[in-house]
């Protein structure tokens, strides 16, 4: 296996966002926020106007600009990646769009046996504009972490089975509970195109990378486990050598915090709803967690803010490790002001 190009540089491996990923002493709470390339940014809606979302993906400088522009403005402690979890899936042939409002709409859903024919492996070569945006993207960030990130597999199977979103997820938990053979293969599919395109994205210089779980709250811890965590595991496995930080989130995900550590991350991702005391308790020891600020307090002003704010920082008081986050990511209409202040509260607040 290629070794991470991240490990060989100490003052990246030194960063607060590794060090708290790792569960080491830090000289702050890192932060950084789900969404943060892009949504609120006036900037961000200047360098995108007249390109499509997924094209968007597919052009490295317009990339690398997008994704360095909050570390910028908002001086956060890792850059994420700009780009979607659908495309992978569209890098291997699948017929799918980014609606404006609605979100990825699969042309023909995959729903049968025959259909899993069109889930054919993920290569380098299918995403080359992914390695090369990293490449620009390492060089201007030298000693900032640039975190790299898929869709998690039952998350791309919901948007393949259903055609896109879903509220309920019924033709999704139909082929579960209806077929699951055909659903574990679908899933081991996906598993295998996820793991390649973290492979890509680390091999390019991801520092950490992160799972996106976004729908599998919908699911009871029973049926996580029998039907979900298998694929999540090989995932993780997958990338397991390069030796740096997983990442796992999910929303609606409180039941699942335990599982979605025992897959295999290395952090896991908390979502407003749970205190952090309590999630590290779920979650159990030798796990950082990342979270979990309600993005919607970001809309109450400073006070509130740095009330809400206060309180996660004491429940995160005595966590192996804990990197400052979003609950959920950045919403659009979001001022970006209310961001920088607090990056820099969080800062202020656990400086050692």
């Amino acid at each position: 296996m290629t070794t991470s190009p991240a490990l060989q540089d100490p003052a990246l491996q030194d960063s607060a966002f590794l060090r708290a990923a790792r569960g080491e002493p830090v000289p702050h709470t890192p932060v950084w926020f789900m969404r943060q390339a892009g949504r609120s940014l006036p900037e961000y809606l200047k360098a995108r106007e007249g390109v499509p979302m997924l094209e968007s993906c597919t052009r490295p400088e317009l990339v690398a600009e997008i994704t360095l522009q909050p570390v910028r403005r908002h001086g956060v402690d890792a850059a994420i990646y700009f780009s979607d979890i659908v495309v992978p899936l569209k890098a291997i042939g699948i017929d799918l769009d980014i609606k404006p409002g609605v979100g990825p709409v699969i042309a023909n859903p995959i729903r049968t046996r025959a259909d899993l024919a069109r889930l054919r492996d993920l290569t380098p070569e299918d995403v080359t504009y992914v390695t090369e945006a990293f490449g620009l993207l390492t060089r201007e960030l030298g000693a900032t972490p640039l975190i790299g990130f898929a869709g998690a597999p039952f998350t791309l199977a919901s948007y393949l089975v259903e055609g896109g979103p879903s509220r309920n997820h019924e033709h999704t938990k139909a082929l579960m509970y209806g077929d699951p053979q055909l659903w574990a293969d679908l899933l081991d599919r996906l598993a295998g195109i996820t793991a390649a395109f973290l492979k890509v994205q680390i091999e390019a210089g991801a520092s950490a990378v992160q799972i996106f779980d976004s729908w599998v709250g919908a699911l009871s811890p029973a049926d996580y486990r029998r039907s979900v965590l298998p694929a999540s595991r090989k995932v993780f496995e997958a990338v397991s050598g390069y030796g740096v930080p997983r990442i796992h989130f999910g929303v609606g995900t409180g039941e699942l915090l335990g599982l979605l550590g025992e897959a295999g991350a290395d952090v896991v991702g908390v979502d407003w709803r749970v205190p952090l005391d309590e999630a590290a308790r779920r979650v159990g020891p030798g796990k950082a967690l990342q979270g979990n600020l309600d993005p919607a307090v970001l809309f109450a002003g400073r006070e509130a803010v740095e009330t809400k704010t206060r309180e996660i920082l004491d429940a995160a008081a005595d966590l192996e490790g804990h990197v400052f986050n979003l609950g959920h990511g950045v919403l659009p209409t979001t001022d970006p002001d209310a961001l920088t202040r607090l990056v820099e509260y969080v800062h202020t607040q656990t400086a050692r």
